[in-house]
C-alpha cells in the first residue's frame, strides 16, 4: 500500500497486488507451444522460489486439452540438488515448508481438486532426506479451496509455486 500510494501520488501508473497469487490467463488464440513453455518456466523455474512464480493457470475458451501437455512437460523436469548439472528443480527451503506444501496439496484433494501430477513422494538419489517436492499439478481447483487461498510467499516460499499449478477451464 505504501509503494502504491507513493508512486501514484507522483503520477505514476501503478498496478499493485500484494496477495502473491500470480495468475496466468491463456486465451483461445494463444500459441500452444510457446504458452506451455512459458507456463512451465514461470511455475517451476527457480524451483518456484521467487515472489512472481506462477501458481494459477486459467484456460479460457476450452483449452483444457492443454492440461495433458502441461503435465507431460512438468514430468520431464529433473529434480535434484541445485548444484547438480541439469537440475531443473531443487529442494524447498525447509522441512517445515515441505510439510506445509504436502498439507496444502492434500487439502486440495480432500476439497475436490483433481491431482493430475503428484510430486510429493519424489526421492532424489544421494539426497534421500532432502526437502524435495516434484512438480505437482492440481486441476478443478475453486476459489474457496485452501490451496487456492493461501499465499505462497515468505517463510513458505514454494508452498504454491514449486509444484502446484491450479488449472481451471
Amino acid at each position: 500500500m505504501h509503494i502504491y500510494a507513493r508512486a501514484s501520488a507522483k503520477g505514476k501508473c501503478v498496478q499493485s497486488n500484494m496477495g502473491a497469487k500470480n495468475n496466468a490467463t491463456v486465451m483461445p488464440d494463444a500459441n500452444e507451444d510457446a504458452t506451455l513453455n512459458a507456463l512451465v518456466a514461470a511455475g517451476f523455474g527457480a524451483a518456484g522460489q521467487r515472489c512472481m512464480a506462477l501458481s494459477t493457470v486459467v484456460f479460457v475458451g476450452g483449452l483444457k486439452s492443454c492440461e495433458n501437455k502441461l503435465v507431460e512437460r512438468a514430468k520431464a523436469l529433473k529434480v535434484n540438488a541445485g548444484t547438480e548439472p541439469n537440475a531443473d528443480l531443487g529442494p524447498v527451503i525447509s522441512k517445515q515448508a515441505k510439510e506445509r506444501i504436502h498439507r496444502l496439496i492434500q487439502s486440495g484433494v480432500e476439497s475436490g481438486a483433481r491431482l493430475v501430477l503428484d510430486g510429493r513422494d519424489i526421492v532424489v538419489p544421494g539426497y534421500e532426506h532432502g526437502n524435495f517436492i516434484g512438480p505437482t499439478i492440481l486441476s478443478d481447483v475453486t476459489a474457496n479451496m485452501e490451496c487456492y487461498k493461501v499465499e505462497g510467499y515468505g517463510e513458505y516460499t514454494q508452498q504454491m509455486s514449486l509444484g502446484i499449478s491450479e488449472i481451471w477451464s
